[in-house]
C-alpha cells in the first residue's frame, strides 16, 4: 500500500472495493440484417435462373483459334492477349509453360493478389507437379529454385530491382502477367509498369487481362520502352461462362435479381433494413 506525504496510507486501485453487481448498462443488440417478410421466390423464375446449370459433358479440349494465335506468336514476341473472364486465357498460358518445362527452362507466373497466388500456385503444382514450382509472395517462400515460380508482381519487381543493383539478372526465359490491366491502378499500377520496363527483352512477356483498355494502345507503349514486337491477341464478344445473379436471403430462399423483364427485382426490397437517421428509424 503507498503511503501519502504525510506518513498516512494511501488507498491504491486494489485496496477500492469492487462492485460485484452487474452493469446497469447492457447494450442493445443490433438488428436482424434481414427482418420477417412473408414474401416468397417465384417458383418459375428460380426455374428460369437455375436453367442449365450443372456439370457439362466431358469432351476433347479444342482450343480456340485465338489461343493457338497466341501460342504461336509467344515463340518470337511479346503477346499481350484481351479476352473475357473464362474465355481460356489461363489455357494459353500453361501450355507455353508446359512447352518451356520440356525445354529445360524457366518461367515465372505473377499475380497482383496473395490469394490468387496461393490459388494459382496449388493448380499449377498439381499439373505440373510441386517439385518444379515454387511460390514467392511477402508471406511465403518455397522452393525458389524451381523451374517454374509463382509470386506477386511486387515480388518479381523486387527481384528485377535486386538483379539490376548486383549487376545479375533473373533466370527466367518467360514472365506471365496475369491481371495486366492493373497498371492503371492508380496506388500499384507502378508495380507494372517498373516490371515491364525493367524486364530484359531476353524475357518474353505474355500479358493476360479481361477488361484492359486501348489494347494497341498499351502494345505500342510495352514494344517502345522493351524495344520489342508486341503482339496483340484480341478475343472481343461476351463471356463464354453467363453470369447470374441472385439474393439468397436468411430462409436460404433464392431470389433472381432481375425479373423476366431485365428490371430489378422489387422483390428483394423487401429485406432491406429501414434506413436510420442520427441513430433513430425514419
Amino acid at each position: 500500500m503507498a503511503r501519502s506525504r504525510y506518513g498516512k496510507k494511501r488507498k491504491g486501485p486494489a485496496d477500492r472495493p469492487r462492485d460485484n453487481k452487474e452493469r446497469k448498462y447492457k447494450r442493445r443488440l443490433a438488428a436482424e440484417s434481414s427482418p420477417e417478410v412473408s414474401v416468397r421466390p417465384d417458383a418459375r423464375a428460380v426455374e428460369r435462373l437455375l436453367a442449365g446449370i450443372g456439370v457439362p459433358e466431358q469432351k476433347p479440349l479444342k482450343p480456340d483459334d485465338f489461343q493457338l494465335e497466341a501460342l504461336a506468336a509467344i515463340e518470337a514476341s511479346d503477346v499481350l492477349v484481351t479476352a473475357p473472364t473464362g474465355s481460356g486465357k489461363t489455357w494459353i498460358a500453361r501450355e507455353e509453360i508446359r512447352r518451356l518445362l520440356e525445354a529445360g527452362k524457366r518461367s515465372w507466373y505473377t499475380t497482383p493478389l496473395k490469394a490468387l497466388t496461393n490459388s494459382k500456385y496449388l493448380e499449377i503444382s498439381e499439373e505440373f507437379g510441386a517439385e518444379n514450382v515454387g511460390i514467392l509472395t511477402g508471406d511465403r517462400k518455397e522452393n525458389p529454385e524451381a523451374p517454374l515460380i509463382v509470386g506477386t508482381t511486387e515480388i518479381y519487381r523486387n527481384q528485377l530491382f535486386d538483379a539490376l543493383r548486383g549487376g545479375g539478372e533473373v533466370n527466367a526465359d518467360l514472365v506471365i502477367l496475369d491481371e495486366a490491366h492493373y497498371l492503371a491502378d492508380e496506388d500499384r499500377g507502378h508495380v507494372w509498369e517498373e516490371a515491364i520496363i525493367l524486364s530484359p527483352p531476353r524475357i518474353r512477356m505474355l500479358l493476360l487481362s479481361a477488361t484492359v483498355g486501348r489494347a494497341e494502345e498499351f502494345a505500342r507503349w510495352i514494344g517502345t520502352v522493351r524495344g520489342t514486337d508486341v503482339r496483340v491477341i484480341n478475343r472481343a464478344g461476351t463471356r463464354p461462362v453467363e453470369l447470374r445473379a441472385a439474393y439468397l436471403s436468411h430462409r436460404l430462399d433464392l431470389f433472381p435479381l432481375f425479373d423476366e423483364n431485365g428490371g430489378f427485382n422489387r422483390d428483394i426490397e423487401s429485406f432491406a433494413q429501414p434506413r436510420r437517421r442520427f441513430g433513430r428509424r425514419r
